[in-house]
């Protein structure tokens, strides 16, 4: 019986996305105990407009939200009484076991860091998401919650990654490799070049090398690892493909009478396919590192997606993924 905190307010569309995607979650899952902070005048009203029964949640208020374009500094010393650091604040007090959020992720980061703090021997938290492959998911990080890293901290990424995935799969030593814009072992800024050095040299982990950008669908490696610069426009580009294919695809079977004949036969591949590629399915992102379950949905989340974030958290509460996580790096 998962007890999660939705941050109701944060991100691009706030109570469009959040309230709707929460209503689903527990229309699929009715033993999730959910937690909405935020406005709470402005959820009831939603509620209304939407035909949603608030009943079935528990309601935080929370009159405060903190800015996309706020700087993370501001908004840790400013902002404690805003929908994102009462829902962490819930965490930290373990009220709810997992907080999902659409909202600022640098502020997200400072806000879990001061109230949560990290795990014995990190550094700093890291986002981490899977991304499909044709054997399986390949998880990737960091997505975006440290802009500039040391090699350092790229080791402790690794680690992280492979523990995540020591606990998701039947794997004692996921297969880890590095971004790079090549795989020649010369290539790559300095950072990189360090860091693959400090990889292939710590016991604890499977070293394969570098993989470029052709490479994250291709199950290389089951931990692909880089700074959160290189990731979140990685992940981003990825997701504005497959955006891209489906309205393509969708506009080539509607354009012409051949086209919409044909797209007759197809279509049950077509909604597989599109099903398949739908970033939608794969939104949430771990921030691991942490000493909780914090999950981190795009800003411009949509109901879907924001749903699937739910999930994932959900998910990440029943696999009691921080303590498993913990374990696994003492070991």
């Amino acid at each position: 019986m998962p007890k999660l905190a939705i941050d109701a307010m944060s991100g691009d569309h706030g109570l469009r996305s959040s309230l709707p995607a929460a209503a689903s979650a527990i229309a699929e899952n009715p033993q999730l105990k959910l937690t909405l902070i935020g406005q709470t005048d402005a959820i009831l009203r939603e509620c209304r407009k939407r035909d949603i029964n608030p009943d079935q949640f528990t309601i935080v208020d929370a009159p405060d939200v903190v800015a996309m374009d706020e700087k993370p500094a501001t908004a840790l010393r400013k902002q404690q009484q805003s929908s994102l650091y009462k829902s962490i604040e819930l965490l930290r007090d373990a009220e709810v076991e997992a907080v999902v959020s659409a909202g600022n992720t640098g502020a997200m980061v400072a806000m879990g860091r001061y109230l949560l703090d990290t795990l014995p021997g990190i550094r700093r938290p890291a986002m981490c998401a899977p991304l499909p492959g044709d054997k399986g998911d390949t998880y990737m990080l960091d997505l975006g919650a440290n802009v500039d890293c040391r090699p350092e901290e790229l080791l402790q990424f690794a680690l992280m990654g492979s523990a995540l995935v020591s606990c998701l799969k039947p794997l004692s030593s996921p297969r880890v490799a590095l971004l790079n814009i090549g795989d020649e072992a010369g290539k790559g800024s300095e950072q990189v070049k360090a860091a693959a050095e400090l990889l292939a040299s710590a016991p604890s982990i499977n070293y394969t090398g570098f993989v470029e950008g052709f490479d994250l669908f291709s199950n290389k490696a089951d931990v692909i690892v880089c700074d959160g610069f290189v990731g979140n426009i990685a992940l981003k580009v990825c997701e504005g493909t497959a955006s891209y294919i489906s309205r393509q695809l969708k506009g080539k079977f509607s354009d012409s009478w051949y086209g919409m004949l044909s797209g007759v036969f197809v279509q049950p591949l077509l909604r597989d396919f599109k099903k398949d590629i739908n970033p939608d399915q794969y939104n949430g992102a771990a921030l691991l590192g942490l000493r909780g379950v914090v999950v981190k949905s795009h800003g411009s989340s949509s109901k879907k997606s924001f749903h699937s974030a739910i999930r994932h958290a959900a998910q990440s509460v029943n696999q009691d993924l921080p303590s498993r996580i913990a374990r696994q790096l003492a070991q």
